[in-house]
C-alpha cells in the first residue's frame, strides 16, 4: 500500500533520475520540471516516490499536502492508491492536482464518480516562438512601439547569463526586490528566493539565461530551459521598473534566441493574478496547457 514513507525529498542530486524519466515521459507543464521543484523547494517542499515505473510527486505548502498523478505507464491499481493517499493526507479541497487532460479522461474511465475540475489559475500560456520574436501584425503594434521606444532611449547590450556575471545579477535582484517591496509581499518574497537559488546553482541546472545591460548595470534577466522536443519554458523574467518597456524587450530577445530551436514558448501560468493574466493575454497565446484537480466531495468514501 502506497504511503508517505515511500516518498523522499527532491534534491539537486536527483537531476539525472528526473532527466531519464522525463526523456521517456516528456512534460508539458512547467510545475513538474526538476528545475521548478528544486528552485521552489524552500516553499513547496517537493517529494517523490518511484513505484511500478511511475513517478509520483508530492508538494507541501503552508502545511497542506497535495499529490500529482503518476507519471509513467498507465496503472489503474496505482492510480487508485494515489487517489486514496491524496484524500487521506490532503487537508485541501483539491488533494490531487496538475492532472493533464489525457490523464483526466483515463481517470474517469478508472472511476466515473471522480469529480475533476479545471484549475484555471494553473493553466499555462503557450505562444508560437515566431510570434514572440517577430511580433507581427496590428495586434502587436503597441508592443512593437514600446520596444522601439526603449531601444531609442537607452544604450543597452544583450548578454548571456554566465557564472562570470552572476554577482551582478544578485545585485540586480536586490534592486528589483527593493522596487517591488518584496518584504511586504508574501508571493514575491518566495519568488525572489527561487530566482536566487536558480542563479546560485546555474551550472547545476539545465538553465540558460539572457540579461539586458542598460549602461553599466543589469536592467533585466530571463531564465529558461527546454521543456520538451518542441517547447521552451520561461522560468523567470525580471526587469527594473525605471526602464520603461524593458520587460517587452527581454521577452522579445529571449524569443529571438529560441525561435530557431523550438516552435513554442511556455510562459507559465498567471496564478489567478488579474494583472498578470491581462499581460499574458496581450501576447495572444497559441494555446493553453490545461490541468485539472480532483475535488474532494462531501460524501466520497474512497477507500481501496
Amino acid at each position: 500500500m502506497l504511503g508517505q514513507t515511500d516518498f523522499k525529498p527532491v534534491t539537486l542530486a536527483d537531476r539525472a533520475f528526473f532527466e531519464r524519466h522525463y526523456a521517456l515521459y516528456p512534460q508539458t507543464h512547467g510545475d513538474n520540471t526538476f528545475t521548478s521543484m528544486v528552485c521552489w523547494n524552500h516553499f513547496m517542499h517537493y517529494q517523490y516516490a518511484y513505484v511500478n515505473e511511475n513517478l509520483i510527486l508530492s508538494c507541501t505548502a503552508g502545511g497542506v499536502t497535495r499529490l500529482h498523478p503518476p507519471i509513467g505507464p498507465r496503472d489503474p491499481a496505482l492510480m487508485r492508491e494515489v487517489i486514496r493517499l491524496a484524500l487521506e493526507i490532503g487537508d485541501d479541497n483539491k488533494p490531487l492536482i496538475l492532472i493533464d487532460p489525457e490523464t483526466a479522461k483515463w481517470m474517469k474511465k478508472v472511476d466515473p464518480d471522480l469529480l475533476l475540475v479545471p484549475d484555471l489559475n494553473h493553466f499555462e500560456y503557450v505562444y508560437r516562438a515566431l510570434d514572440l520574436a517577430e511580433l507581427p501584425g496590428k495586434k502587436y503594434l503597441k508592443i512593437r512601439s514600446q520596444i522601439n521606444k526603449f531601444r531609442k532611449k537607452y544604450r543597452h547590450l544583450i548578454e548571456p547569463i554566465t557564472p562570470e556575471n552572476r554577482k551582478e545579477i544578485v545585485e540586480f535582484l536586490v534592486k528589483w526586490c527593493e522596487s517591488k517591496k518584496c518584504e511586504e509581499n508574501y508571493t514575491l518574497a518566495h519568488e525572489i528566493e527561487a530566482v536566487s537559488y536558480a542563479i546560485e546553482h546555474l551550472t547545476e541546472l539545465p538553465l540558460r539565461g539572457l540579461l539586458i545591460r542598460v549602461g553599466s548595470q543589469v536592467g533585466a534577466i530571463s531564465l529558461f530551459e527546454r521543456l520538451n522536443a518542441n517547447t521552451a519554458l520561461i522560468h523567470f523574467e525580471k526587469g527594473l521598473p525605471e526602464y520603461e518597456g524593458i520587460y517587452k524587450v527581454i521577452n522579445a530577445e529571449t524569443a529571438a534566441l529560441l525561435v530557431n530551436e523550438v516552435e513554442y514558448i511556455n510562459r507559465e501560468s498567471d496564478l489567478g493574478i488579474s494583472g498578470l493574466r491581462k499581460a499574458k493575454l496581450r501576447y495572444h497565446p497559441h494555446h493553453m496547457v490545461e490541468v485539472y484537480s480532483l475535488k474532494r466531495q462531501t460524501c466520497f468514501p474512497y477507500i481501496i
